[in-house]
């Protein structure tokens, strides 16, 4: 697939259920992750982006908590986002999706004057958030069965 894609902000019902959709394909179809446990509270006052064909068919996801919900979930103080639920289809990987998708999060990170953003990455995907200036830190955990470790990168 060498087609053109774009990133936006998942603003709309329609661009929400094509995130869910991703998640669904990527998460839960692929990873095993227990569908109940996939989608949560957070989802409603997330920062969600998406990354699009030229058709409109939906490449990849991920989204921003902010405030309370990511004080809630990674411990940080509220200059801190939280970026989670990356997913790019399969199809897509290896075409800069991700990169980009991170980057769009960072951006909205910025625009709401955050300090930093934190993450909870697998742990094979230490290597790509590496690449994009994060820093993992603390011991690895489990998280919906699989292992994990915190990472953090200054904005």
């Amino acid at each position: 697939m060498s087609e053109a894609y774009t990133v936006r902000p998942a603003e709309d019902p329609a661009d929400r259920e094509a995130c869910f959709a991703v998640r669904k394909e990527v998460f839960v179809g692929e990873q095993g992750v227990d569908e109940t446990i996939e989608y949560d509270a957070y989802d409603a006052v997330a920062v969600h982006v998406l990354a699009v064909r030229a058709d409109g068919a939906p490449l990849g996801t991920g989204r921003l908590l902010t405030g309370e919900a990511a004080v809630a979930k990674t411990g940080a103080d509220p200059s801190v986002g939280s970026l989670g639920r990356l997913a790019v289809s399969r199809e897509a990987r290896g075409l800069g999706i991700g990169a980009a998708l991170v980057r769009a999060i960072e951006d909205a990170a910025r625009a709401q004057g955050l300090a930093a953003v934190d993450l909870h990455a697998q742990t094979h995907a230490l290597g790509f958030y590496e690449r994009l200036g994060y820093a993992a830190y603390g011991p690895e955990f489990l998280d919906a069965d699989m292992p994990h470790r915190a990472m953090r990168r200054a904005l």
